[in-house]
């Protein structure tokens, strides 16, 4: 393995990690309720990577995955299907799925170059050439944004926030989200209130 393509796949890798920490202790409500005005929540992400890793690391190099997406199927997923978890999909289904569409995807890293030629059938015709090196920058991105996406869901849900939380006291954080509101209200205050990092979103388990 050269030596980029082994720095690509360790980031690939930090950040799938990063991802799943988000969901660790979390109630099956927690891990499903949407948190955004767009509906975003931690198992839909999980979900959404799962055929990610399936698709672009998988089928666009002629390595299709060994088990069926039904919404990929069904034409769903660009209903954003594939951007929650049905009450029937458990989340040891999801993430399952997940880890072994990570498994599949690592197969297709190890087996080709860099520039091994792949083909995204969903992008348009002109443009639909590839390489594993191009794809595995776009699931590096992928996955490290929504990881991105994870981390401040987890903190919405419940207030556990990612790796560096012990930067600061609970009432140090206090005080340095008090400052951050206090710049931002100089162009103009509202009557919102500086985020109380010790009281979850209603409804998070505690």
């Amino acid at each position: 393995m050269s030596d980029l393509k082994r720095e690509l796949h360790g980031a690939l890798k930090a950040s799938r990690s990063a991802l799943l920490s988000r969901l660790d202790g979390l109630s099956e409500y927690d891990l499903r309720r949407p948190m955004t005005p767009t509906g975003t929540n931690l198992l839909g992400l999980v979900k959404h990577l799962a055929g990610l890793e399936y698709g672009y690391l998988g089928t666009s190099f002629g390595r299709p995955p060994p088990e069926s997406l039904p919404w990929v199927d069904d034409g769903s997923v660009w209903e954003n299907a594939d951007m929650w978890a049905r009450a029937e999909e458990s989340s040891e289904f999801i993430i399952g799925l997940y880890e072994r569409a990570c498994e599949h995807a690592d197969l297709t890293i190890g087996a080709l170059s860099l520039d091994a030629p792949g083909s995204v059938a969903h992008w348009p015709a002109d443009d639909r050439d590839t390489t594993l090196g191009q794809v595995l920058v776009l699931m590096v991105w992928e996955t490290a944004q929504h990881a991105g996406h994870a981390d401040i869901i987890r903190e919405l849900v419940d207030g556990t926030a990612g790796y560096d939380d012990d930067v600061f006291t609970e009432s140090g954080w206090q005080s340095y989200v008090a400052g951050i509101e206090a710049a931002a209200s100089t162009f103009g205050a509202g009557t919102g209130q500086a985020a109380d990092r010790a009281s979850p979103a209603p409804g998070a388990a505690r």
